[in-house]
């Protein structure tokens, strides 16, 4: 995606399918069901991205957390992340 269309796009107000589709990224349900996993972002060998959710989880988090993952593997701007919850880039 190019510099012009991440400006055209908010983090928080763009649906999230769109945002999922802008950036090419694949959601995929993930097994792990461990509380304190929200998801993962991972780029291919490709080049093209998964983004992996737990099952079962309220909407609201679950859509929380793939744009806390979006956010920052894609440089994109989001308010701080609550101290609670925390992004790692590995």
């Amino acid at each position: 995606m190019s510099v012009a269309q991440e400006s055209r796009l908010n983090l928080l107000d763009t649906p999230l399918p769109q945002l999922l589709a802008a950036f090419d990224v694949e959601l995929v349900e993930s097994s792990i069901s461990a509380r304190g996993f929200f998801g993962a972002l991972v780029e291919r060998q490709d080049g093209g991205w998964v983004l992996s959710m737990p099952v079962g989880r309220p909407e609201l988090e679950r859509d929380t957390a793939a744009r806390m993952l979006l956010g920052e593997v894609f440089g994109l701007s989001l308010s701080p992340v609550p101290d609670q919850l925390e992004v790692a880039v590995l």
